[in-house]
C-alpha cells in the first residue's frame, strides 16, 4: 500500500518537472539569442548662415506710361501713318486731318495782322506829328492825348491779331496728330474718312511705354510691418539701395532673366483684401512682358545672417500639425524638438526658433528610432554647409549683373 502510494505521487510530480525543464531551455535559448543591432540615422549638423528674406507674391504687369491720342481739332481724317502694334517714337505723325479750312485761317489772321500793322504805322505817325506842334505851342494837349490813345489802341490791335495768327498757326499745327510718348500703338480706333466733331474727346489710339515696365505686386500689412520691425530691430538686415532684388516667374515656372528693382510701397491698403502694393520696375527689351499679365514676384526684401535652415525631409508634422524635428544628443540618443518654421528658401526650410547652431538632426531613418532610443549617427551634411543657398533668383540676378557690367565695358571702349 504505502509503495504504491509513493509511486502514483511520483508520476503526478513527472509533468511538473518536465514544464520546469522546458521553461529552463527556453531562457537558454533566450539568453543565446543576439541582440539587435543599433540603428543608422543620417542627420545633417545645422549653423548659422546668412539666408535672404525671399518671398514669392503675386503681381499684375502695367505699362510704364500710357497715353491716349487724341485730336486737339476737328475735321476730316485724311491719313493714318502707323502701322498698327507698332513701336512709335516721340512726335511722329501718327495721324494728318484735312488742313486746308485751317489754312485759310491762318491767311486771314495774317492778313488781319497786316492791316493792324498799318493802322499801327498811321496811328504813331500822327502821334509823332502832333508831339512837335505841341513843344511850338501849335496843337493842344487834348489833340495830343487822342493820338497818343490811338497809337496805344493800334499797338494793343496788332498785338491781338498776333495772338490770332499764333492760334491759327498752332491749329494748322494740330492737324498733324503726333505720338506724346514714346512707346507701343495699340490698333487704330478711327480710319481715313471719319470726321471729328468740334469738341469731340473721343481717342484715336493708345500708346504704352513697355520698356521699362512696371509689376504692381501685393503684400499683406501684417506681413509688411513684421518684416519693418525686424529690419528696425536688426534681426533681418537691409539690402542695398537701388539693389536688384526682384524676380519674376512665368506662367511655365521659368524665371524672367532681367532682375527688377523695387520703387516703393503704397501708404494706403485696400480695405477689402488688407494688402498694399509694391511696384517694381523691369528691363523689358524684348516686349516678353506685357500689360495685364499676372506673373509671381520672387521679392527679396532682406537679409537674416544668422539664420538657421533644415531639409524639408527632416520636418515632421504632430496631429495636430505642429513642426518638429528629430535631435541626436550627446550620448546618441534621439528625442523630439518642437520648431517654428519660416518659408523655403532654396528647398530648405527656415527654422525661426527651436534649434541652435551645432544640434544635430535627423534627415533619414525616422521609422527606425523612437524617443530615447540610441542610434549610430550617419553625417550626411553637405560640404559647404555654412555657406548660405543660392536660388535660381540669386543665380539669374548675378548673370543679369554680369550682362551689364560686360555692356558697361564695351561702352567705355
Amino acid at each position: 500500500m504505502r509503495l504504491s502510494r509513493l509511486s502514483s505521487r511520483a508520476l503526478a510530480l513527472l509533468p511538473v518537472a518536465a514544464l520546469g525543464l522546458s521553461l529552463a531551455a527556453c531562457n537558454k535559448r533566450e539568453a543565446a539569442a543576439p541582440t539587435p543591432p543599433v540603428p543608422e540615422v543620417g542627420f545633417v549638423t545645422v549653423h548659422a548662415q546668412a539666408i535672404p528674406y525671399v518671398r514669392d507674391l503675386p503681381g499684375r504687369v502695367a505699362p510704364m506710361r500710357i497715353a491716349e491720342v487724341r485730336s486737339r481739332v476737328s475735321g476730316l481724317v485724311i491719313k493714318r501713318l502707323f502701322e498698327q502694334g507698332s513701336q512709335v517714337k516721340e512726335g511722329d505723325i501718327l495721324y494728318k486731318i484735312d488742313p486746308a479750312p485751317y489754312v485759310v485761317e491762318l491767311a486771314s489772321a495774317e492778313a488781319a495782322l497786316a492791316r493792324q500793322e498799318a493802322a499801327l504805322v498811321l496811328a504813331r505817325q500822327q502821334a509823332d506829328r502832333l508831339e512837335q506842334l505841341l513843344a511850338r505851342a501849335t496843337a493842344s494837349q487834348a489833340q495830343y492825348d487822342a493820338a497818343f490813345a490811338a497809337r496805344k489802341q493800334a499797338e494793343a490791335e496788332v498785338a491781338g491779331a498776333k495772338a490770332t495768327r499764333d492760334r491759327a498757326q498752332l491749329n494748322l499745327s494740330w492737324t498733324d496728330v503726333r505720338a506724346p510718348i514714346t512707346g507701343r500703338i495699340g490698333r487704330a480706333l478711327l480710319t481715313e474718312g471719319t470726321l471729328i466733331e468740334p469738341g469731340s474727346t473721343g481717342a484715336l489710339a493708345t500708346i504704352q511705354q513697355l520698356d521699362p515696365i512696371y509689376v504692381d505686386i501685393t503684400q499683406s500689412v501684417g506681413e509688411l510691418n513684421r518684416l519693418r520691425r525686424d529690419l528696425a530691430s536688426g534681426e533681418l538686415a537691409r539690402l542695398e539701395d537701388n539693389a536688384a532684388n526682384v524676380h519674376l516667374i512665368m506662367d511655365d515656372g521659368s524665371l524672367y532673366p532681367l532682375a527688377g528693382r523695387l520703387l516703393f510701397s503704397e501708404v494706403t491698403a485696400d480695405p477689402s483684401t488688407g494688402q498694399v502694393t509694391l511696384r517694381v520696375q523691369f528691363p523689358n527689351p524684348h516686349d516678353e512682358l506685357f500689360p495685364g499679365m499676372y506673373v509671381r514676384a520672387r521679392i527679396k526684401q532682406g537679409i537674416d545672417s544668422d539664420a538657421i535652415a533644415v531639409p524639408q525631409q527632416a520636418i515632421q508634422r504632430t496631429d495636430d500639425g505642429r513642426a518638429e524635428v528629430w535631435v541626436i544628443r550627446d550620448d546618441q540618443t534621439v528625442m523630439r524638438q518642437p520648431v517654428e518654421v519660416g518659408p523655403v528658401v532654396g528647398g530648405d526650410w527656415l527654422i525661426r526658433n527651436g534649434l541652435k547652431a551645432g544640434e544635430r538632426v535627423i534627415v533619414d531613418g525616422f521609422q527606425k528610432v523612437t524617443v530615447g532610443m540610441t542610434v549610430k549617427p550617419v553625417d550626411q551634411t553637405p560640404p559647404h554647409a555654412e555657406a548660405a543657398p543660392q536660388t535660381d533668383a540669386d543665380e539669374a540676378s548675378e548673370k543679369a549683373d554680369s550682362q551689364q557690367r560686360a555692356q558697361a565695358a564695351a561702352q567705355r571702349r
